[in-house]
């Protein structure tokens, strides 16, 4: 969840309101459980791989401030080293936790209220693993209303009725689709950093298909099985392809340097 003003959130609003069509009979907010058929459930097949318009893409660019790389490198060491204490260094007292609400416990630590928005605590390190993966993510892009502030991962530039169109002729949903990091990304014919170039992926949209599973083996990269404009089907690097919409991390600047201020989404409440 983005705040209400973010790009990403506009026009994945447009896509849904041109896509999704409420279900007959059913309350807003009310969830029904389905019974499942004899011999389990056989969810319906999905949509055929095949061409589809290339809808551009401009990926954001780095944050300019150079400050703002020396404290992403000092989070990923924090990250790396699963150090709190040096964690609740870095985060502003005043954080903010916003999901439809503010969820911030102003009673408790600021760090006490990051490590729940991003299940610090789970067991897998997985929580660690999403400081990392911000540490990580160069771009950043003002806050509105709130000067000082930035959030990120930025939001990449693409014509929402275009997207619209895409996903509408495609029978997919706005979660399907992601884009390259850069241009060149190079699309395999199986899940193996050796495995033969199939395709590179220009500037535009690519859908990510369902059954991308994390390897077997962990020391192996991770790969997303995609399909590209051209109607190919292949793997790329999970790395090398970014998501529209989805949670954002937000600094401010103050006399001390950079501190986490806010995040927006986080584990269910």
């Amino acid at each position: 969840m983005r705040h209400p003003l973010d790009a990403a959130a506009a026009i994945l609003a447009v896509v849904l309101a041109a896509t999704l069509v409420p279900e007959p009979g059913r309350a807003q907010g009310q969830s029904q459980q389905i019974p499942l058929p004899r011999g389990g459930f056989k969810p319906p097949p999905l949509p055929a791989v095949k061409p589809y318009n290339a809808v551009a893409v401009t990926p954001p660019g780095p944050y300019s401030d150079p400050s703002f790389a020396a404290f992403r490198n000092q989070l990923a060491d924090v990250a790396r080293h699963k150090d709190r204490a040096g964690l609740a260094k870095l985060v502003a007292p005043n954080f903010f936790w916003m999901q439809d609400k503010d969820l911030a416990d102003k009673h408790k630590p600021a760090v006490a209220n990051l490590a729940r928005a991003v299940d610090l605590d789970a067991k897998d390190g997985s929580g660690w693993a999403v400081l990392l993966g911000y540490a990580s993510d160069p771009t950043a892009a003002p806050l509105p209303d709130h000067p000082g502030t930035i959030c990120a991962p930025a939001d990449p530039t693409i014509d929402a009725d275009a997207f619209a169109a895409l996903v509408k002729s495609t029978q997919t949903e706005p979660p399907d689709w992601g884009y390259p990091a850069h241009e060149g990304v190079e699309v395999r014919s199986a899940p193996k950093a050796n495995a033969p170039v199939v395709e590179k992926l220009g500037l535009t949209l690519v859908r990510v298909l369902p059954d991308s599973a994390p390897p077997d083996d962990p020391a192996e990269p991770a790969f997303l099985h995609v399909a590209t404009p051209s109607g190919k089907a292949g793997f790329v690097l999970m790395e090398a392809i970014a998501g529209l919409g989805g949670d954002e991390m937000c600094y401010v600047k103050d006399a001390s340097g950079w501190k986490i201020s806010g995040y927006f989404g986080g584990a269910a409440q």
